[in-house]
């Protein structure tokens, strides 16, 4: 899988199918997150989204841009809810290494 194929069957798998075991698939054991409401680690993800599903059983990320640079992929998408209308506009940042995500850092801009 390329580098975006890799984001692209994250957001689908672990965001959107809610399946938070998706990560171990293409998330790094040892993931660096710049996000300090979510805490450090492929754990850390996994349950921190885990119970972001549970309160939020309609969390939905449409993606409408990637870009990539190397080992670095930005990623542009809107959180969205079940009616298709933007609840929030998002900038995620990876750095890839051997093919899993291995940093992330975010921008939000509410709506």
């Amino acid at each position: 899988m390329t580098n975006k194929e890799v984001v692209a069957a994250m957001y689908k798998e672990f965001f959107n199918d809610h399946d938070v075991n998706a990560a171990l698939k293409y998330v790094r054991e040892d993931y660096i997150q710049h996000n300090p409401g979510v805490t450090q680690g492929r754990a850390g993800l996994m349950e921190g989204f885990a119970k972001k599903f549970e309160v939020d059983p309609t969390f939905h990320l449409e993606i409408k841009m990637m870009i990539e640079d190397g080992d670095m992929i930005a990623v542009y998408l809107k959180n969205v809810d079940p009616e298709g209308n933007t609840k929030c506009r998002v900038v995620d940042i990876y750095r890839m290494e051997d093919g899993k995500l291995a940093e992330h850092w975010d921008v939000l801009q509410p709506c």
